[in-house]
């Protein structure tokens, strides 16, 4: 099957994946929060960013390589971390580690994904990065610690704009609990989806691994899909919190979720490696500004790297996120609605998009490397 001939684009893998997933689980994959204002604000926010066509520039051949903590990549973009990841697709951990490892990209587990940093060493290549939500235990805090570590995970991704559950009214309505159980009403929606069944039953139910191996689920019982075990243990982290991470981790430390120059500001003073630009993708609070619009205040504020997410839909995006200030973009949600359109072949598919996408761009614009977009990108009209 060509590819390429049936699924040119994000929007036809989304698309598809719709269709080979339950419906409860989609609507976990795919809202916001709130009335989802925010996620329009990201896309909206986004096309605002455009680029001056070139011509007469002969030849362009663009290198799509980045450096970034003193590594080179060969391409800009990762993949974020998203909770129950296995979730939407039968062992998403794995084959998205095992794809990353193979593509020399950084993948990021989740504190909350269905699988532990344990059970996935030995396939996350070089770039394994480990998104730790906070513990309020120094000593359950320091084994996840040591266990990300002992698993081959080189940088930490300190989680910072989650101080409590958001409501996601579509993903409750859609009837998702923690742990997941298969009422009648959701059974009638896996019979639906055959494949994604029959590699649930293999794998067995997705459940919170990490968290699980902390907390006695029996006690806690059924809570609402826009909470869960992890919000039983976790606290709201300040900077005496970074501070005890930047003591405890030898390797680069991130913070996830900032939209603040101020904050990027001290996170240089406090040891900080990067900054991460994002509003959760729209899924924490529906009143937040547009990432990309933020971006250039934070990337004037701090010389620090700084990564980006929310609202990336193709390597047009990838562009517009580097021309505005960042140094690398992350993607949660393309990566699986990859997995739900295509299975195992969906992450280097995806991948071979984004790439061909951003060549054919920049090629448009006269940009033969990354550093050339900011030069060759229009201030968006007020």
């Amino acid at each position: 099957m060509d590819l390429h001939s049936r699924f040119p684009a994000l929007s036809d893998l989304k698309a598809r994946a719709r269709r080979r997933i339950p419906h409860f689980v989609w609507e976990y994959l795919d809202s916001a929060t709130g009335s989802e204002k925010i996620a329009e604000r990201n896309r909206a926010a986004l096309d605002k960013v455009l680029f001056r066509p070139a011509a007469l520039r002969g030849e362009i051949t663009p290198d799509l390589s980045t450096t970034l903590f003193g590594e080179e990549f060969p391409v800009p973009f990762g993949i974020a971390p998203l909770g129950m990841s296995g979730l939407i697709w039968p062992e998403a951990e794995r084959i998205l580690a095992r794809h990353a490892a193979r593509a020399g990209i950084p993948y990021t587990l989740s504190t909350v994904a269905t699988r532990t940093p344990d059970e996935l060493k030995g396939q996350i290549g070089d770039h394994g990065w480990f998104q730790m939500y906070p513990p309020k235990s120094p000593e359950i805090r320091d084994d996840m610690l040591r266990r990300a570590r002992e698993a081959g995970f080189r940088a930490l991704v300190l989680t910072v704009d989650v101080p409590a559950a958001s409501r996601r009214e579509r993903q409750t309505r859609g009837g998702l609990v923690q742990p997941p159980r298969l009422t009648p009403r959701l059974l009638l929606q896996v019979a639906r989806c055959p494949a994604w069944a029959l590699g649930i039953q293999a794998s067995g139910m997705p459940r919170m691994r990490l968290m699980d191996s902390y907390a006695d689920q029996k006690k806690t019982g059924p809570l609402p899909s826009t909470a869960h075990v992890g919000y039983l243990l976790r606290a709201a982290p300040d900077w005496d919190y970074v501070a005890a991470l930047r003591e405890k981790w030898d390797g680069p430390l991130i913070l996830k979720g900032v939209m603040e120059p101020e904050v990027a500001i001290r996170a240089a003073a406090e040891g900080v490696d990067a900054v991460w630009v994002s509003n959760h993708a729209g899924r924490q609070f529906d009143g937040a500004p547009a990432s990309i619009d933020v971006l250039p205040e934070i990337r004037s504020a701090t010389d620090l790297p700084i990564l980006f997410d929310s609202g990336i839909e193709g390597g047009l995006d990838i562009m517009r996120a580097l021309a505005t200030g960042a140094d690398f973009v992350m993607m949660g949600r393309p990566w699986h609605y990859a997995l739900g359109a295509l299975g195992r072949q969906g992450p280097s598919h995806l991948h071979d998009i984004l790439a061909k996408d951003m060549v054919s761009n920049m090629a448009q614009i006269g940009a033969q490397s990354l550093d050339a977009l900011a030069a060759r990108g229009m201030q968006p009209a007020d």
